[in-house]
C-alpha cells in the first residue's frame, strides 16, 4: 500500500474510534497525544480509556455501533475484535470520503497510525502501510535509543527564535546556513550539555553575525559514494550530501544514493558514458568554481572515490587556483567493492602479495600499458572501465607471457543487488561475457584470487 506521510493539525477535532480492547486503547493513548477530541462507542469501557477519553475532553457511548455515530467526524478508527463490525464501520466511512482505519486491516484503511517517537515538538513516525507493525515498533526502539530527549529542546529553541529569523534575514539561503550551523555547532552543544542559557547566547550572537553578512562563503565537497550500495557510505559523506545546496552526480552514482542528497538540493547531472560526456571535465570544474562563488555549498559526487580514477586531483586543483575552500570525502572504491561482494579477496598470502589498479581506457584507445609488470606472478591486477577493452586486454597479456588458463573475473553493477560475476580464464573470458550480455558499469579482477572464490564457497561461481 503507497501511502503519503502527512503530519495533520487534529486538535481538538473529533475522532470516533469504534471498539475498546487492549488494542483500542493503544489506539486512544496514541491519538489523545495528538490533541484529538476522542469519541469512544463500545458496550463495555475499561477505566483505563475512561482516563483517557476525559483527558481529552471527548465522549463515551456505552452501546453497540450505529451508523448515527459517524456522522459529523472526519477520522474514524475500527478497532473491535469483530471483523463484521469492522467492515461495516468501513463501508459507512467511506461512503461518506471520511478518513478510516481498520486495525489489522491495511486493505481497508484509508490513513495508518504510524509508530512515533516524541520528542517534543519533534516527532518522528516510522510506518510499514501496516505491512510489518512488529518492523516499525523495532525501529522505533532503535530511534529511541539513539536520539536523546535533548533534541526536543533543540527543536524548542529553534521554534522560539524561527520568527525572529525570519524577519531579520530576508536571504533564504543565509537563513538556511544559520540553521544548519546551529545543529552541527556550539547551539546544540550547549543544548546537549544541558546549559539552555549559554545556547540561547550562542544563537542570538548568530543571529547577530548573520545579519551583518552581505554574501555566503561557498565551499565543494567531493565525496566518494561508493561503489552503489547505499550501506557503503561513510558518515562523512552523509553529512555533507545533506548540507549541499547544489550536487553534481555522476552516471556511477546510484539513484538509491541520490535519493539520499537534500531533497531541495538543485541536482545537476555530468555523467560521462563511453563516447558520451554530459559535461566535459574542463566544464565540470568550472562549474564547481562558479557555484561556490555563488555563495553555495557544492557536492560533486562521484561513484568509487574521487582519487582513484574518479579526476578528483584535477578539480581540486581549479579549486585551490581559485582559493575556493574544499572537503574531499574518501569513498570504498570499486576495486574493494567488488571484490568484497564477489568473494574475490583482493590480496592472500598464497596467491598475491600486491594489488595494482589500472585504467581500462587507456587499453581502448589503444596506448601502452606496462604489460610486463602487469604479468608478473604473486599479484592481482584491477582493471577499471575495462568492459570495451577487454579483447584487448586479453590479447596483450597472452602476448607477454600469462597462461591461457590465468584466473579472470568481470564483475557487473557490483555491491547492487543486479550484480552479476563472471569468472573464467584469458582463453574464455572474452567469450562468456559476450554470451551473458554483460553491460556497464563494470570491473575486471585478474589473479590466483579469482580461483579462490570457488575455494572459498563464498558465492556460486559464474552467477
Amino acid at each position: 500500500m503507497q501511502l503519503t506521510p502527512i503530519f495533520a493539525r487534529l486538535s481538538q477535532q473529533p475522532v470516533l474510534l469504534v471498539g475498546a480492547g487492549l488494542v483500542a486503547r493503544r489506539k486512544a493513548a496514541a491519538l489523545a497525544r495528538g490533541g484529538v477530541r476522542l469519541v469512544v462507542v463500545a458496550p463495555d469501557v475499561s477505566p483505563d480509556i475512561e482516563d483517557i477519553v476525559a483527558a481529552s475532553g471527548g465522549e463515551i457511548h456505552r452501546e453497540p455501533y450505529r451508523e448515527a455515530f459517524i456522522d459529523g467526524v472526519q477520522w474514524v478508527v475500527a478497532a473491535t475484535d469483530s471483523s463484521e463490525v469492522n467492515r461495516q464501520v468501513y463501508q459507512h466511512a467511506t461512503a461518506r470520503g471520511i478518513q478510516i482505519n481498520v486495525v489489522d486491516r491495511p486493505d481497508l484503511c484509508s490513513f495508518t497510525l504510524p509508530s512515533v517517537v516524541h520528542r517534543d515538538p519533534l516527532i518522528i513516525a516510522i510506518g510499514s502501510g501496516g505491512a510489518s507493525p512488529v518492523l516499525t515498533r523495532m525501529i522505533r526502539s532503535r530511534i529511541e535509543s539513539a536520539i536523546p530527549a535533548s533534541f526536543g529542546d533543540l527543536a524548542g529553541l529553534m521554534a522560539k527564535f524561527r520568527g525572529q529569523v525570519k524577519q531579520r534575514l530576508a536571504n533564504l539561503n543565509l537563513r538556511r546556513r544559520l540553521w544548519q550551523n546551529v545543529v552541527d555547532g556550539p547551539v546544540a552543544e550547549a543544548v546537549f550539555s544541558g546549559n539552555p542559557d549559554l545556547a540561547e547566547r550562542l544563537l542570538r550572537e548568530s543571529i547577530n553575525a548573520a545579519e551583518q553578512q552581505t554574501t555566503l562563503p561557498g565551499e565543494v565537497f567531493l565525496v566518494g559514494a561508493g561503489p552503489g550500495d547505499p550501506d557503503l557510505l561513510t558518515v562523512k559523506a552523509l553529512r555533507c550530501m545533506q548540507l549541499a545546496d547544489v550536487v553534481l552526480y555522476d552516471n556511477l552514482v546510484s539513484p538509491a544514493i541520490l535519493d539520499m542528497t537534500r531533497a531541495d538540493a538543485e541536482r545537476i547531472y555530468v555523467g560521462k558514458r563511453a563516447s558520451n560526456h554530459a559535461m566535459p571535465q574542463q566544464e565540470i570544474s568550472q562549474r564547481l568554481v562558479a557555484l561556490a562563488q555563488q555563495g553555495k555549498r557544492v557536492l560533486r559526487l562521484k561513484g568509487g572515490d574521487p582519487f582513484i580514477f574518479g579526476r578528483g586531483g584535477e578539480e581540486i586543483e581549479l579549486l585551490a587556483q581559485h582559493r575556493v575552500p574544499f572537503q574531499v570525502v574518501p569513498g570504498i572504491t570499486a576495486a574493494a567493492g567488488c571484490g568484497a561482494y564477489a568473494g574475490i579477496p583482493l590480496t592472500h598470502r598464497d596467491c598475491a602479495q600486491s594489488v595494482r589498479f589500472i585504467t581500462g581506457h587507456l587499453a581502448r584507445d589503444n596506448s601502452e600499458l606496462p604489460w610486463r609488470e602487469l604479468v608478473m606472478p604473486q599479484q592481482t591486477v584491477v582493471f577499471y572501465m575495462g568492459l570495451i577493452g577487454l579483447p584487448i586486454i586479453v590479447e596483450r597479456l597472452l602476448e607477454h607471457g600469462l597462461p591461457a588458463s590465468h584466473p579472470i573475473a568481470l564483475v557487473e553493477k557490483g555491491t547492487l543487488p543486479e550484480q552479476r560475476v563472471v569468472c573464467g580464464t584469458l582463453a574464455d573470458i572474452v567469450h562468456k561475457v559476450q554470451t551473458r550480455g554483460i553491460g556497464g558499469p563494470t570491473l575486471i579482477i585478474m589473479g590466483e584470487v579469482v580461483a579462490l572464490r570457488d575455494k572459498l564457497k563464498w558465492f556460486d561461481v559464474d552467477s
